[in-house]
């Protein structure tokens, strides 16, 4: 994974997101992040008054606009001092929608990974990456990290990979995951819930062995369990938090038991709550 898009809006969350990508830097290959703010005004803005029968002056947008890349920059040169050094960072203001801005640009600056927050900060107009972090993960071509705001950053040491033994049939889904584990070894834990399942680790690795995930990932040593909850996000939850896991990666929704991941509800009890970072793998 070269380059991380991580799309901020100077608020809290969106900080502590560029700053995880930042550490995540020394643990893998990527070469440039690039910090992306979305200021969208609509044309209507500048037509009509507001409900305070206030214009917006052309003349305003461009000075928002060019604070804007200010504030960018200045925290460009805040992360060049976290940041692995080689690792290049640039700026960019888009002027669209953030859902918009993310897609496009994960497309053309062929972004491998996007990083964002998975709040905003109510209190800032403008911090909005938190309201649209299902409306991302779902749309993004590119794998999509959310990381919780509480969460403290360290190094990845341990890694749960949650998917269903029975849908994991190919390849090449499974390509993200091991650029992601090519930098560094990381303690593998491959988690299925399964209430009719057995509950030794002998017996999920038998049942592993049948996958295309088994044989990729045999390199990493992985170990396997069986989780028997009937609530499947919680259980995959506890699970990291019991074994001090550092990130939790669901599979692309086609081979995972979060079939229903990309369903609204479901993914906000998933964002929502994490207490580590989740990869969502596409």
């Amino acid at each position: 994974m070269k380059t991380y898009l991580v799309p901020v809006d100077f608020s809290e969350t969106a900080t502590h997101a560029a700053e995880f990508a930042a550490a995540l830097s020394h643990q893998t290959q990527v070469e440039h992040i690039i910090l992306l703010n979305a200021y969208y005004v609509s044309i209507y803005e500048t037509m009509l008054p507001n409900p305070d029968m206030v214009l917006v002056r052309e003349e305003e947008i461009e000075q928002n606009a060019a604070d804007r890349v200010a504030k960018l920059e200045d925290f460009k040169q805040h992360l060049l001092k976290q940041v692995r050094p080689g690792v290049k960072i640039s700026t960019h203001l888009n002027r669209s929608h953030l859902l918009r801005a993310v897609v496009e640009n994960a497309v053309s600056r062929n972004a491998d990974l996007v990083i964002l927050g998975s709040k905003g900060n109510s209190s800032n107009d403008d911090a909005k990456i938190g309201s649209h972090v299902v409306k991302v993960s779902k749309a993004c071509p590119v794998p999509v990290i959310v990381v919780p705001p509480a969460y403290n950053i360290e190094e990845i040491s341990r890694v749960v990979v949650a998917c269903d033994f029975k849908k994991v049939t190919e390849a090449a889904p499974l390509d993200s995951l091991v650029k992601l584990l090519n930098r560094k070894k990381f303690d593998l834990l491959v988690v299925n819930i399964d209430n009719k399942a057995g509950s030794k680790p002998e017996d999920a690795e038998r049942a592993a062995e049948h996958t295309a995930l088994y044989g990729v990932l045999k390199q990493y040593d992985p170990k396997y369990y069986f989780i028997k909850q009937a609530d499947i996000i919680n259980g995959i939850l506890q699970f990291a938090s019991d074994h001090d896991a550092q990130i939790v990666i669901a599979l692309p929704h086609k081979y995972s038991f979060l079939q229903s991941l990309l369903q609204t509800s479901v993914s906000k009890q998933l964002l929502e709550s994490a207490a580590v970072p989740v990869l969502l793998l596409k």
